[in-house]
């Protein structure tokens, strides 16, 4: 999908110029749900806007203002993320960005975690549950319809479409390894890998809007309402950097305590479970979790309890401040997704 292009092969027109613009990704979890903070244009976009080097010190400055002014919400805890500047990455060119059809625009991602959805003062400030942008990602409630009905079929289309038997076992290893089939095994990090393969193949509507934007005469594959049900689309390529957010999250979790960045003051094991689950996308064994989360140091009771839904009162925990400091290389253990055999 729109790889990078080697400088080598391709001199760089001088005449081209090159707008810096910076994207933030703000995660949160709302009663189970992974939610992303969007802006609406046209289209659902991530918080974004450009960099001005003579206002701003630093890309991180220039974000959280940007952040800030469009949704009327102050940034905590962020990291970069990834630089994006694929050829036509901008087509649609994004509104607030744009300056002139000849620029080439260069955005920097960042991630940014929060305990909760903070409410919005912004009218075109939303939060959206990130599952609705990639349904095939979520396996809480076990192997995702789509997937075997809609997704598998069509990539396994677009791999006999290939011109020549190599092409085709490249593009069918891809698949495999992607989406865990033929014994792989589903490894759910690779979020921005799956959705790089369905643009490749057609499958989402950024990729027929981009292919019609580029050749207008050229008909398209699909219906945008066909094509919608592989999830919402967003301006510009900002699924592909969401993806690449939530890639970069589940995989962080295993060697970094940064869930604690994403939950309240005091929680119980239950909630604490429910949070991580919605965020790597599938469920875990009850007990292994809580004996992992106790021997882990990270957590402290508090002494008081809650009443859950049903059952005995839970016990209320805290993040271990002293615990969490002396473990900042440490993470979770999230074991691997279990589905059925192929």
């Amino acid at each position: 999908m729109r790889k990078p292009h080697a400088s080598a092969s391709r001199p760089t027109s001088l005449a081209t110029n090159v707008a810096i613009a910076l994207n933030a990704v703000l995660a949160a979890i709302d009663d189970g749900r992974p939610k992303v903070l969007c802006v609406r244009a046209n289209e659902l976009g991530l918080p974004y806007g450009p960099f001005d080097p003579a206002r701003h010190r630093t890309f991180e400055i220039g974000m959280r203002e940007w952040v800030e002014r469009q949704t009327k919400i102050s940034l905590g805890f962020i990291e970069q993320l990834y630089t994006f500047g694929d050829e036509g990455r901008e087509a649609p060119a994004a509104a607030l960005i744009g300056r002139n059809a000849s620029e080439r625009i260069v955005s920097v991602g960042y991630l940014a975690l929060a305990p909760g959805p903070t409410e919005t003062i912004a009218e075109d400030a939303v939060w959206r549950d990130w599952y609705g942008f990639f349904p095939w990602e979520d396996w809480r409630g076990g192997e995702p319809k789509i997937l075997r009905e809609h997704i598998i079929p069509g990539l396994t289309d677009w791999v006999e479409r290939g011109r020549d038997k190599s092409i085709r076992n490249a593009r069918l290893a891809r698949v495999n390894v992607a989406f865990g089939l033929d014994g792989m095994g589903w490894a759910e990090e690779r979020t921005l890998d799956r959705y790089e393969l369905m643009y490749e193949a057609r499958l989402v509507v950024e990729a027929g809007r981009d292919r019609a934007a580029a050749s207008p005469d050229r008909a398209l594959s699909a219906s945008e309402t066909e094509l919608q049900q592989t999830g919402a689309p967003m301006i510009s390529d900002h699924r592909r950097i969401l993806a690449t957010a939530i890639g970069r999250l589940r995989g962080k979790l295993k060697y970094r305590p940064v869930i604690f960045e994403m939950t309240p003051p005091e929680f119980t094991l239950l909630q604490l479970q429910r949070t991580v689950e919605a965020i790597v996308g599938f469920g875990f064994h009850k007990q292994n979790f809580r004996r992992t989360i106790e021997k882990s140091g990270f957590v402290e009771p508090t002494g008081e309890t809650t009443q859950e839904a049903a059952g005995r009162p839970a016990a209320l925990f805290r993040v271990d401040r002293e615990g969490l400091r002396a473990r900042t290389a440490t993470g979770l253990a999230i074991p691997r997704l279990r589905r059925a055999k192929d």
